[in-house]
């Protein structure tokens, strides 16, 4: 590296006299090197400081010759003792780096070597630019991925990139028909968002960009073109150097981005169209997750409200009422289901239907939306349960999945002033009446599951529910729920049959949660499986009294 050197003496010396200062091939040093006398007088150059500074001559002054930087450091030097140790000066000299190094002589003379540094300069800084970006992209990707929504990912993208980028972002996101949603940030500002018409083609290289297509060189693109639509609220001036980067997204574009700088700004360089590509594909990818995951959010959501059970209530002078607790509590829909579809008038009969899918989670959901599916394009024959069944475990055994089902059909109609029900059991646990007696009574009504065998047999049982009184169906996610002082017993059918006895005359709602409380009280912490269960009541037609602590209808006549 060139090296340069400079000699002070206490009165200009002869070129032999320097010579002997700094050694006879001085002049050949393949470094600048100057001579300066006490006084800043330039004595001797050798031709590489001849190369380095032409106009140079013997005899100049060295402040005219060389930056402040370096005559300084000469006088600082001159008047200290030769003796005394002094280390490197650096400056630039000619836009190029060098460290000048004294060697003072016993005579005052000062030797002025100068090594040059420009390309380690230039290196260390390009180095601490470089990590400059590496740490502000691990940083704006982390903020980027903070957030799966798309308004507030559009939000921190164009916020960052105005912060590390540029004096204001604008991101414009792909069309919605003829409109963009269009994200505009300043410097410390905020930011703003909204939907325009726009025509991308007004922008050099934004058409391209919003299709995907490489950028378009900042040096090509004429900030004068720029719309005014395209500079946000304040910004000051005119743009003065422009960049627009693709937003690339997982197949399609994710929109693109503007970086803008006034006039009075300094003009985007490579190393800095670089980097803006770089914050480009992060960002890209950040929306495109975003994107991706709110609309899967929306398919899960258009799906999840065919596989939710409905809500129930009073229908044709009947009270139902449900819950269901999934196995897992971040699930909303597991194996066990109920669903329920009103008669098309009081005279025509409900259908109500409780059942119980093999495993749990979401393929067990999804075979329980095939059955409610099944079940409804079966209303018109939901007279016959037996048929409805049948044709049901058709449609299980020709499908794709190997899971198997049971069931109970409630058919309810209201008639003279009573329920009138007709159940049927298709491997299922057999309903429960609860009567105003406080008697609880099992229906006997039995059948094979469905989905198993080529056939399908069932019993079909009638009641009548007087008023007050229930049918409870259920799954065995109550009678198994495993639980109690020691965490491993049963809630058992003991257990439920005591909990209906307490809610005689009680309401379809009251019923329910009554059940499941006990049950969840049961299982305190533990693990168990979905769990199902809906009323069927025949409201009273009268105020309810309580008789030893039970509910009572004033016209029924009190055994014991």
């Amino acid at each position: 590296m060139p090296l340069l050197v400079c000699a002070l003496r206490g009165s200009s010396a002869a070129p032999r006299d320097a010579a002997d200062s700094v050694g006879a091939t001085w002049a050949d040093a393949p470094c600048p090197v100057l001579v300066v006398d006490r006084h800043g007088g330039l004595v001797r150059l050798n031709r590489a400081a001849r190369s380095l500074l032409p106009d140079a001559c013997d005899g100049d002054r060295l402040h005219d010759i060389v930056p402040a930087w370096l005559s300084d450091a000469h006088r600082h030097i001159a008047g200290e003792q030769p003796d005394s140790p002094h280390g490197p000066s650096s400056g630039v000299i000619d836009e190029r780096f060098f460290d000048a190094h004294p060697s003072p002589s016993a005579d005052g003379d000062v030797v002025w070597w100068l090594v040059d540094h420009t390309g380690r300069r230039l290196a260390e800084r390009a180095l601490h630019s470089a990590q400059e970006r590496s740490n502000a992209l691990a940083e704006v990707s982390g903020r980027l991925l903070s957030t799966l929504n798309v308004p507030r990912c559009m939000e921190v993208v164009a916020d960052t990139a105005a912060e590390y980028l540029a004096e204001a972002a604008v991101l414009v996101a792909p069309p919605h028909g003829r409109r963009h949603h269009v994200t505009y940030a300043r410097r410390g500002r905020g930011v703003t968002q909204v939907t325009r018409n726009i025509d991308p083609h007004g922008v050099p290289g934004l058409g391209e960009a919003l299709q995907g297509f490489p950028p378009v060189p900042a040096r090509w693109i004429n900030p004068d073109d720029i719309p005014d639509w395209l500079l946000p609220e304040g910004f000051p001036g005119t743009a003065g150097s422009v960049i627009v980067a693709p937003l690339p997204g997982h197949g399609v574009p994710a929109g693109a981005l503007i970086l803008l700088r006034s006039g009075t700004e300094q003009s985007f360089s490579d190393g800095e169209e670089v980097f803006a590509r770089l914050f480009a594909a992060r960002a890209g990818a950040a929306l495109s997750a975003a994107r991706l995951y709110t609309e899967q959010a929306a398919i899960t959501a258009t799906l999840m409200r065919e596989l939710l059970p409905p809500a129930l209530h009073r229908v044709h002078g009947v009270e139902y009422a449900a819950a269901y607790r999934p196995a897992e509590d971040h699930e909303r829909v597991g194996g066990d289901f109920y669903d329920f579809h009103p008669g098309a008038d009081p005279s025509r009969e409900s259908l109500v239907v409780l059942g119980d899918v093999a495993g749990k989670g979401l393929d067990a959901a999804v075979l329980t939306g095939k059955i409610r599916n099944t079940l409804h394009a079966l209303l018109p024959l939901a007279a016959d349960h037996l048929q409805v069944l049948s044709l049901l475990n058709g449609a299980l055994l020709t499908s794709h999945h190997t899971r198997f089902a049971t069931l109970v059909l409630a058919s309810v109609s209201r008639r003279g002033g009573r329920t009138h029900l007709r159940l049927t059991s298709a491997g299922h646990l057999p309903p429960l009446v609860v009567r105003n007696s406080g008697e609880v009574e099992e229906m006997p009504t039995r059948g094979t599951l469905v989905g198993a065998l080529p056939t399908v047999t069932a019993r079909t049982v009638g009641t009548t529910l007087a008023p007050g009184e229930t049918c409870l169906l259920y799954t065995d996610g109550i009678t198994e729920a495993r639980g109690g002082p020691l965490g491993d017993e049963f809630f058992g059918e003991h257990r439920l049959r005591r909990a209906l006895a307490e809610c005689v005359g009680m309401p379809a709602e009251a019923v329910v949660e009554h059940v499941q409380m006990l049950a969840t009280q049961w299982l305190g912490t533990g693990h168990h499986d979905d769990m199902a269960v809906l009323a069927i009541s025949a409201p009273r037609t009268g105020p309810l009294s309580l008789v030893d602590g039970k509910a009572r209808h004033p016209h029924l006549r009190m055994s014991g």
